[in-house]
């Protein structure tokens, strides 16, 4: 069996590569980062070291790295044969590697077992949104195609912190991880993922983790950078960074209540538990890491307007996601581009037309007027 994952990053290495080569897949890496497929084409094996309670060294073997960039010839040969492709790139990537399945698909042959395709990102549908890229470069030839794979989303959690520079190939992550997938493209024929569990309907699981673990890391990052911290365990050390997580935290939650059913006692044990990952001395991350894309992480179905409107839509308190939203708006960070543009941003254009673009909130949004007295408030 043949696994093709898109992003050998430490992503793609420490957690989506690690679980299909443990499902006995041979896992071929595809990435443009010469260096790093270079390394990855040199070793016979590397190591994931999970740190933490519970955590054990695993290593992976049974892989090869191609380069998309210098050789989408064999690309699409490995897309062509392989049982499963995989993704995890980051969601604007997506676009860029769809041609390279659309190759595969061009390749495979109609008579093979339809090709398992997932798209292993934070973001709601991001499978669904590869599909719609493949499908709109496919154009016509499209319906000859498009029998040839199946499509399911996926909801992943796993903490992998900055890398240590002498670290090499090997990747350093937290014991925990959730991979959640959505069952009923497989027809009964589900992938060997080892610890993966298969869900009837994705959604409400991709929302609770993409509203409580993504919403808390972004808050818990930018409420230590205001507090002056430099990690994010230490950033929940903190009284005030803490409580401030954990109001946001039990906003999401009671949205995730109203919308999707989960019980308070359910959601507040999930929550704990986020925290406690967060609270993880062993892991290195820090708040600059963590930060960094503001922009994006502001946009209008990320995880921190996302809940926040929709909360508000329904009535429901957002007071601990804006004080985050605040803090975002002052991540100042002169490494990262989203952060020197929001910067700029702020200066060049009044609250509204701020808000407007960067959230994607209209004036008539409930949330419209809160979070545009806080742009107000970052930029003076």
């Amino acid at each position: 069996m043949k696994a093709v994952h898109f992003g050998a990053g430490n992503i793609g290495r420490g957690f989506v590569g690690l679980l299909l080569h443990e499902g006995g897949y041979e896992v071929v890496f595809s990435d443009v980062a010469a260096p790093l497929v270079q390394a990855l084409q040199e070793a016979e094996s590397y190591t994931v070291h999970e740190v933490g309670e519970g955590g054990q060294d695993r290593t992976v073997t049974n892989f090869r790295a191609v380069n998309s960039a210098e050789d989408p010839q064999s690309v699409a040969a490995e897309v062509a044969s392989a049982e499963v492709v995989t993704t995890a790139v980051g969601p604007t990537i997506l676009k860029f590697i769809a041609p390279h399945i659309l190759a595969g698909l061009r390749e495979r042959s109609p008579e093979a077992v339809p090709l398992q395709v997932m798209a292993c990102e934070n973001a709601i549908g991001a499978t669904d949104t590869l599909r719609v890229h493949l499908r709109e470069l496919a154009g016509d030839e499209w319906d000859e195609l498009a029998p040839r794979a199946v499509f399911a989303n996926t909801a992943v959690d796993r903490i992998v912190p900055g890398q240590p520079a002498e670290g090499g190939i090997n990747v350093t992550v937290e014991p925990f991880f959730e991979w959640a997938i959505e069952q009923g493209a497989f027809g009964g024929n589900l992938p060997l993922i080892p610890g993966a569990h298969f869900v009837d309907e994705l959604g409400p699981y991709i929302e609770r983790k993409l509203f409580t673990v993504n919403t808390g890391h972004a808050t818990a990052a930018y409420l230590g950078v205001q507090a002056g911290i430099e990690k994010i365990a230490d950033a929940l050390a903190d009284e005030q960074v803490a409580a401030g997580v954990v109001r946001a935290l039990e906003e999401t939650s009671g949205l995730l209540v109203a919308k999707h059913g989960f019980s308070v006692e359910e959601m507040a044990t999930y929550r704990s538990t986020i925290l406690d990952r967060f609270r993880n001395p062993a892991l290195p991350d820090t708040v600059d890491r963590v930060g960094r894309q503001p922009l994006r992480k502001l946009s209008r179905h990320e995880r921190l307007i996302g809940p926040a409107a929709e909360a508000a839509e329904r009535g429901l308190p957002v007071d601990g996601l804006l004080d985050a939203v605040s803090a975002a708006l002052a991540f100042d960070l002169e490494s990262d581009e989203q952060a020197v543009e929001m910067k700029g941003l702020l200066a060049e254009v009044n609250a509204e037309a701020f808000t407007e673009k960067v959230t994607g909130l209209t004036s008539a949004h409930p949330l419209f007027a809160r979070v545009a007295e806080r742009v107000e408030a970052a930029r003076r």
